[in-house]
């Protein structure tokens, strides 16, 4: 007996089960590489007094989005990640098993398009990935709420960072394996001149930069949330913007004119 295909409708509330990720210090020195770290920073890169990037944990809880995917109500190929939230409970270990559950939180009909909220929990931290599904809106679903206007903070700092023509070459090795990334042909289909780069990469470029600004440690981020405004190609210069207000990080990414990464905010603590 065949099971009736979902539709996009039916995925709010779905338990994606759980998972538990095991790493050891290679992948985590291979994450900070990937998202800029240098040699001289010798504790991303240095197993001796190795620190996991705690972004790294966004890459870490992609099989959550991977497992929506395959519930057969959207075709994962034809997604987008179009935002990012991150609250880090504790000290990112530098090696060993992180267990997590994931579940479906709803499903936004946002008229020509639609969002899957897929949320992402562990002790050490949560993750919550919106999915933006191009075509798939306009069947009387909840829109959600609009987003609150966030009060201006001047950017006060700047900073660029050339990426490599092979980066999203070298970021699917952390975990992200979707073919928009690398294939050529997937790219076209959603759009794209070629393949495009992670927008988690984006991130973790971005979140590292933006420690650097204000002072503080990468490996100290707390809390980080903000919209993948437009895509990146490997080979583009990102310019990172952030000012700080009330112990909030605000920032932007920008390649030339045109914002990247929008609204971003970020906490960081010992």
């Amino acid at each position: 007996m065949n099971t009736p295909t979902l539709t996009l409708a039916d995925l709010a509330g779905t338990d994606l089960g759980s998972h538990t990720a095991s790493y050891d210090d290679t992948a985590a020195i291979l994450y900070a590489l990937s998202v800029g770290a240098s040699a001289t920073d010798l504790d991303l890169v240095y197993e001796r007094d190795l620190r996991t990037l705690p972004t790294y944990a966004c890459a870490l809880g992609l099989w959550a989005v991977e497992s929506a995917g395959r519930l057969g109500a959207y075709d994962p190929k034809r997604s987008l990640h179009a935002s990012q939230k991150l609250v880090v409970h504790g000290e990112m270990p530098a090696c060993g098993e992180i267990p997590m559950t994931g579940r479906i939180a709803g499903v936004l009909d946002k008229g020509k398009a639609a969002v899957v909220e897929i949320e992402v929990s562990s002790p050490v931290f949560s993750a919550t990935y919106n999915i933006f599904l191009p075509g798939l809106g306009g069947w009387g679903g909840d829109r959600g709420p609009s987003a609150p206007a966030a009060a201006p903070v001047d950017r006060n700092a700047s900073d660029t960072f050339a990426t490599s023509p092979d980066l999203a070459a070298l970021y699917r090795l952390t975990g992200d394996r979707h073919p928009v990334h690398v294939d050529p042909e997937v790219a076209t289909a959603n759009g794209f001149d070629r393949p495009i780069l992670h927008g988690l990469c984006t991130l973790g470029i971005a979140a590292r930069i933006v420690a650097g600004q204000v002072g503080a440690h990468p490996a100290d981020l707390r809390e980080l949330e903000v919209r993948l405004a437009s895509p990146v190609l490997p080979g583009d210069e990102l310019r990172v913007e952030s000012g700080e207000a009330d112990g909030v990080v605000h920032f932007d990414a920008l390649v030339g004119d045109t914002v990247v990464l929008k609204g971003g905010t970020a906490r960081f603590g010992a």
